[in-house]
């Protein structure tokens, strides 16, 4: 089911209202979907990345030139996601940096295809130094992003977009982002996240992110403020920095996913590997 921006914005306010958090949860395959749904999600997003990640690979293979991002994304949808998720509204990962589509007719075919909301990645968000500065000298930067948010918000999709920092997200909001994302980095723990000393600190969050969201308000004070990755890993973790910042929700890709399906596949099989064989005599 294909929903408005406008109902899709009804229900995650009135999810804040009755003072539960929106929880986003990124699928990188259908069964991911369907329990993310059977568990409560709010949203239901699909990124190049889960398609990696899901394979086994490090969530920043999506950012890079392994695929063509925005078709992955349709195919998940198509094929995996959409038909599976029966009431959640689902959310495409968009690279609007992408210069080889006509924007205006790809954000058209996902309205067809039934997703909601659009989101901006994979994104040069995630790239800084001098690369950073030569996609954007080149007009493969930010800006792109933020002028896909322009025409899906036009369109009448829902807009749930990353950001890195208070410019970007001051960028986004005026581009009509519904909600926004504070990024705070590739997400720690398991097999192929980052290692905890690598992130930011947990207890740096939460002022990170409300850096964020103050910039996204004084463009408009209805933006709504969620926050995503970096030390926030885990539903502790979350609820620490929602405890101590004005963001009401948590999006997650890898804690929503890979962490489980590590955890869970691996308790399972020492399970059944400590089941004892009845040995015959002789």
């Amino acid at each position: 089911m294909r929903y408005s921006r406008s109902q899709v914005v009804e229900r995650l306010r009135r999810q804040v209202e009755e003072g539960r958090p929106i929880i986003g949860a990124g699928a990188g395959t259908g069964i991911s979907a369907k329990f993310a749904e059977a568990g409560g999600a709010d949203l239901i997003i699909i990124y190049n990345s889960g398609r990696f990640r899901m394979a086994g690979h490090g969530s920043l293979a999506g950012v890079l030139a392994f695929g063509d991002a925005n078709q992955i994304v349709k195919e998940m949808g198509e094929r995996e996601v959409l038909p599976v998720v029966k009431d959640v509204p689902v959310v495409a990962g968009v690279m609007g940096t992408d210069p080889l589509r006509r924007m205006d007719f790809l954000l058209a075919q996902l309205a067809r295809l039934g997703f909601s909301g659009i989101n901006n990645f994979p994104t040069v968000g995630l790239i800084d130094g001098r690369f950073r500065m030569e996609l954007e000298r080149t007009n493969l930067g930010f800006d792109r992003e933020v002028e896909m948010i322009r025409q899906a918000h036009a369109l009448g999709f829902f807009t749930v977009v990353y950001v890195f920092n208070p410019d970007e997200s001051t960028a986004m909001a005026d581009a009509g982002a519904d909600a926004i994302i504070a990024h705070m980095g590739l997400t720690v723990g398991g097999s192929i996240g980052l290692e905890r000393g690598d992130a930011m600190r947990l207890e740096d969050a939460p002022s990170a992110v409300q850096a964020i969201g103050e910039a996204a308000w004084k463009v408009n004070k209805g933006t709504m403020l969620l926050c995503h990755g970096g030390p926030i890993a885990t539903p502790d973790d979350a609820a620490y920095v929602l405890a101590r910042c004005d963001a009401v929700g948590f999006i997650g890709a890898s804690s929503m996913e890979r962490l489980p399906v590590e955890t869970a596949i691996t308790r399972t099989v020492q399970q059944f590997k400590a089941v004892s064989i009845r040995r015959h005599p002789g």
